[in-house]
């Protein structure tokens, strides 16, 4: 019986080739999931979040351009080394993925049921008969109206809110131990959002699926994760627990992404807190830590030399060399106020 995570995630690093040399998108991320978690990865557009969702898996695969180093244990199996004809037993069964636009995940000339149905066949057996009734089972389990009505109806007929409803349905109709949620309710109005975060939390504790959920949001990873892992530029550079995260924030990075959060009860006329510049090319990294150039903080060192992960506390590890003076200071500025430690 396997005791130790679920998912684990060793020194994981993806390469892509292209025309300017060879790239690396995602830089040595480590990262465990347990049954029951719900692990959150955050951070801004083009900082490899997507792409570690997409390497556990191997989607990337269709392209010569990607090489992988490391290791992506599941219950003990080395993804990265497992043959493809294995692995694709593996996902949409024990491990599956929800993306962030439905439309391309749902193909558009068959109805749901039939996408769900030949889910349940392919990897549990089922006849047609049996899976048409799981089908309607699980749409109803995602709060879908009318299930039995709409396992007949193609995704163009159905609005954004249920399509979204209606992949969840597809990637859970096989129980999976592990769900990955690629920005699972980023084209969703405010309350379609909060019901599929509410229904993906209902989902992990019903089947104690261990769920990893990837985000540029800090207000959805503060309503439903129990760990964040803080990305920035394919490197993860901050790691906690939730409510650390949001009460001692370490690295300059996460106190930005946290800065930047709308408050309702700021002055109307308080501009909005901006993390200046733009993430770096990654075929032009920068030399010492990944976000010196947009750091006000940084110094020689920072621009010379790349920190390296750091426990501070056993549930809090930064990349930072100057987390602590930087904590001090931010710490001053809200009025002395406790770190937790």
């Amino acid at each position: 019986m396997n005791k130790g995570p679920l998912l684990e995630v060793k020194n994981l690093k993806t390469h892509f080739q292209t025309e300017r040399g060879k790239v690396t998108a995602v830089n040595g991320v480590n990262l465990s999931v347990n049954k029951g978690e719900i692990i959150g990865i955050v951070g801004e557009s083009g900082c490899g979040k997507s792409v570690v969702a997409q390497s556990i898996l191997r989607l990337l695969d269709h392209t010569d351009s990607v090489e992988y180093e490391g290791e992506v244990l599941f219950e003990n199996q080395d993804l990265l080394s497992l043959p493809l004809s294995k692995l694709r037993t593996i996902r949409g069964d024990k491990i599956s993925i929800i993306f962030q636009d439905p439309l391309s995940s749902l193909n558009p000339v068959y109805t749901i049921g039939n996408q769900i149905e030949e889910t349940l066949r392919l990897h549990q057996k089922q006849s047609k008969k049996e899976a048409h009734k799981k089908a309607i089972e699980i749409l109803r389990a995602t709060g879908i109206p009318s299930p039995e009505m709409r396992v007949n109806e193609y995704p163009h007929q159905l609005s954004g809110g249920m399509q979204q409803r209606a992949m969840i349905a597809m990637a859970l109709s096989c129980e999976p131990k592990l769900l990955i949620a690629d920005e699972p309710t980023t084209a969703l109005d405010v309350t379609i959002q909060a019901q599929i975060l509410e229904l993906i939390v209902e989902l992990n504790q019903k089947f104690g699926m261990g769920v990893l959920f990837i985000t540029h949001d800090l207000g959805v990873v503060s309503e439903i994760c129990t760990s964040v892992k803080v990305m920035y530029l394919g490197q993860i550079v901050e790691e906690t627990t939730t409510e650390r995260l949001f009460q001692t924030p370490l690295h300059p990075y996460t106190q930005g992404l946290i800065k930047s959060i709308p408050q309702l009860e700021k002055n109307r006329h308080e501009k909005l807190h901006v993390i200046e510049g733009t993430v770096p090319s990654l075929s032009n990294i920068p030399r010492g830590c990944s976000f010196s150039t947009r750091c006000p903080f940084a110094d020689q060192q920072c621009l010379n030399e790349e920190p390296v992960m750091e426990m501070v506390h056993p549930e809090h590890s930064v990349k930072c060399w100057h987390y602590a003076e930087i904590n001090n200071m931010e710490r001053g500025s809200r009025g002395g106020e406790s770190n937790n430690e």
